[in-house]
């Protein structure tokens, strides 16, 4: 492997991780495996190297001896966007000496520059099984060909409710392909997929039964804590002093925006990132915290396996995790390759009972979380931050002026401005009598001189007049 050696120590990699040294000789024979590690330990390497080792590149000797030169050989399936396009950047950096030709399909952007690629001929593919399978269908994508498989956190997968078209697309490869399963954890229903497409695979697991699940070198603080404090202790903690990036995790797609806005109103560099947003605004606000334009990223679950960016010190669960396999793929964004990182998660009162399942599951020493609030001595103390941060760095934005409601107002809040009838008669039903349209100009309802009306009425029944009574 002397071209990916050489690849990867030109980007710094010299020292592989156990799950790489454990792997690369048995995926290198072409066996099928089953690999287990904690997230954060080198897993996409371990199957990225065999998998470029054995594709035949164009410039190879053997290419013209291909059944089917240019369609792909080996398929690589993430479950989401982000972790897919993580993937592809790791493969194109291992594969820049050995030449392959890579191809990134993902949901959320247009075919025409998907299907050109594959017209031109592609040798290893990345994507998701939703747009894989789609292009498949099409028979746009023929997997007819592929020799390497790999399915990357499986679990994931399972959990996101992919497994269908997981099989769907296994069917459509054939028989006789090496299939390589990674995943930090290994549910039973991962298992019967395994045994069912796996030809005697060899399970390699890249820790002892004692080790934790979690990366060791992160510092974990479970703290109770109200929802309404929850952005006060959050802008502290944004100002501890070993801060680098941050992730904060929510549980719903609202709340990811709400908090956002929220942090960059208090003047801290913040994006959202969930499933609302376009593809496109999604991949920008990634790579705006790649590039450190932003240090502060509130996130989903979208993106809790698709982050692997260098130097993220803190992981915030602004909500508490749904169970224990979402609160490891949360902190495991941080303590990532041997770097040390903090973990806080909130938990509210409604969620104290999930907490000490997770808690429980996980063998951790927090089963009753401390109540914590952003004046609280252990939050300054634990995370190292100075007694004199505030929880703004700018003055909040200026509110719009309330408005009276009444019909004259000036912020617009009368009938005109709420879709009922103008105060000055017009848009609606017309005018009501020659008076009223003559009055019309001075009578907008703008503040101005209010219009005189002079109407005389008179009362009736039955179409005659009523007399009047004292």
């Amino acid at each position: 492997m002397p071209e990916i050696a050489d690849a990867l120590t030109g980007h710094g990699i010299e020292t592989p991780f156990p799950i790489q040294e454990m792997t690369l000789s048995v995926a290198l024979m072409g066996t099928d495996l089953i690999g287990q590690a904690r997230t954060g330990t080198g897993k996409t390497l371990a199957f990225a190297i065999p998998v470029i080792q054995r594709t035949v590149a164009p410039h190879d000797p053997e290419y013209g001896e291909l059944a089917a030169p240019g369609k792909p050989q080996a398929l690589i399936i993430a479950p989401t966007r982000e972790l897919a396009i993580q993937v592809a950047g790791d493969v194109a950096m291992a594969s820049k000496l050995r030449g392959t030709r890579n191809l990134t399909i993902y949901g959320g952007v247009p075919y025409e520059g998907q299907l050109d690629a594959l017209e031109s001929g592609v040798d290893i593919v990345i994507g998701t099984p939703g747009r894989i399978l789609d292009l498949a269908n099409r028979r746009a994508l023929d997997l007819s060909h592929v020799k390497s498989m790999v399915l990357d956190e499986a679990d994931e997968m399972l959990d996101l409710g992919f497994l269908p078209d997981v099989e769907a697309i296994l069917a459509k490869t054939p028989e006789l392909r090496q299939t390589m399963l990674f995943s930090a954890t290994m549910p039973g229903a991962i298992v019967g997929l395994a045994r069912k497409h796996m030809r005697h695979p060899m399970n390699i697991r890249a820790e002892s039964s004692e080790d934790t699940q979690m990366v060791p070198a992160t510092a974990q603080f479970v703290w109770q804590a109200h929802d309404m404090d929850k952005p006060e202790i959050v802008s502290r903690i944004l100002q501890a002093d070993d801060v680098a990036r941050v992730i904060i995790f929510t549980r719903t797609k609202r709340t990811a925006q709400r908090v956002a806005d929220e942090l960059v109103d208090r003047g801290f560099p913040a994006s959202p990132l969930h499933g609302d947003m376009a593809q496109t605004a999604r991949e920008k606000a990634l790579q705006r915290f790649r590039d450190g334009k932003i240090n502060t990223l509130v996130a989903t679950d979208v993106a809790a396996r698709g982050i692997d960016v260098a130097n993220i010190s803190h992981v915030i669960n602004y909500n508490c995790p749904e169970d224990d396999k979402t609160y490891v793929h949360r902190i495991g964004r941080t303590g990532r390759a041997g770097a040390s990182g903090i973990a806080v998660t909130f938990v509210d009162w409604a969620d104290l009972h999930r907490w000490k399942m997770i808690n429980t599951a996980l063998g951790l020493p927090f089963a009753e979380p401390q109540e914590t609030y952003s004046s609280s001595d252990h939050l300054f103390h634990d995370l190292g931050i100075s007694r004199d941060v505030k929880g703004r760095l700018k003055p909040p934005s200026p509110k719009e002026p309330k408005t009276d409601g009444g019909r004259g107002s000036s912020g617009g809040g009368g009938r005109g401005s709420s879709g009922g009838r103008p105060a000055g008669g017009g848009g609606g039903r017309g005018p009501r009598s020659g008076n009223d349209s003559a009055q019309g100009s001075s009578g907008d309802g703008s503040g101005g001189t209010p219009r005189r009306r002079n109407r005389s009425r008179s009362r009736s029944r039955g179409g005659a007049p009523v007399a009047k009574t004292e």
